[in-house]
């Protein structure tokens, strides 16, 4: 009989082991112990299933450093050969009961490929099939980059003439992020202005951003040579690395190149802050973010499915 509960405090960071892998095995618990040390999750958000005394399978509630309601699930494993995944299905029932207790109205996880640490999830097509059966559905199809030190470094847009977050305060930012909004790409933010409406997703966005670190002067709005605002660009930290956190051109500036420009512009402020890895993530029907990545300099390294649940 298999039982899902809190893991032991012996049985962390390692959760489930497996056999002959080691790389995995090292990565995920080295992830969990950096989720732990920071905040991201607590040990009674760790939950495994247990059958006759071995675990079989394990998932981990997430948040943002410093909050207390988790916002989305990690370290998903399950037997993925059940063929009725039965297994799966009970850990992420006990989890969005466990966040839901903790106040949270929705979860999220994302699953990447190709395998790759820190979580190393392999079998992906049985992932997104525990994952629909289990209620959540694509919130989008992204692609995520990267940015090595040594690589391309764009010069800066001559056009553009920026003014950051510390001059302008939060308005013009929550502003702008209406204009963008309104004619999205990208399959979340388009969901949000759905539910939301564009002013509070704009706000949404912006605090949801401001979770990472930063530094008020990082943040910047772009002007044309017209005068008026064409770009934003956000760079920050994430728990895990530093991001090109959000950028954006507004639909009177696109056509101009002003994608990579903005990509460029965060990507210097981060290298120039000592960051020698950078990523992004754009929607896949984003093109001209695509094009943009990739101008600046970034690789296309891995695919991101976002799934989301309410609760």
């Amino acid at each position: 009989m298999t039982t899902i509960r809190v893991a032991h405090s012996d049985e962390l960071p390692g959760l489930v082991q497996y056999p002959n892998d080691a790389e995995r095995n090292a990565a995920t618990g080295t992830y969990l112990t950096d989720l732990l040390t920071k905040g991201c999750t607590r040990p009674q958000w760790c939950l495994v299933a247990e059958d006759d005394g071995r675990l079989v399978g394990n998932v981990v509630l997430w948040t943002m450093p410093g909050h207390e309601m988790p916002t989305d699930v990690v370290l998903l494993e399950a037997p993925w050969d059940d063929p009725d995944l039965t297994v799966g299905l009970a850990l992420l029932t006990e989890a969005a009961t466990l966040a839901r207790t903790l106040g949270a109205t929705e979860l999220g996880h994302v699953v990447d490929s190709p395998v790759q640490a820190s979580q190393f999830q392999r079998h992906p097509e049985r992932r997104a099939e525990l994952l629909r059966r289990a209620g959540f559905t694509v919130a989008r199809d992204g692609r995520r980059f990267r940015w090595l030190a040594g690589g391309v470094l764009l010069p800066q847009d001559t056009r553009l003439r920026f003014r950051s977050l510390a001059e302008l305060g939060h308005e013009p930012f929550v502003h702008l992020l209406e204009t963008l909004l309104v004619e999205t790409a990208d399959a979340r933010l388009t969901e949000n202005v759905r539910r939301h409406g564009p002013r509070r997703a704009a706000e949404l966005l912006f605090e949801e951003s401001a979770e990472f670190d930063h530094e008020p002067q990082w943040w910047e709005i772009g002007y044309d040579a017209d005068g008026t605002p064409a770009a934003i660009s956000l760079p920050a930290y994430s728990p895990a690395f530093p991001v090109i956190g959000f950028v954006g051109v507004t639909p009177a500036h696109r056509g101009k190149g002003y994608s990579s420009s903005v990509v460029a512009r965060g990507t210097a402020i981060l290298a120039e802050d000592g960051a020698t890895e950078i990523r992004g993530d754009c929607d896949v029907e984003n093109i001209a973010m695509f094009k943009g990545f990739q101008r600046a300099g970034y690789d296309n390294f891995a695919n991101r499915m976002e799934f989301t649940r309410p609760l």
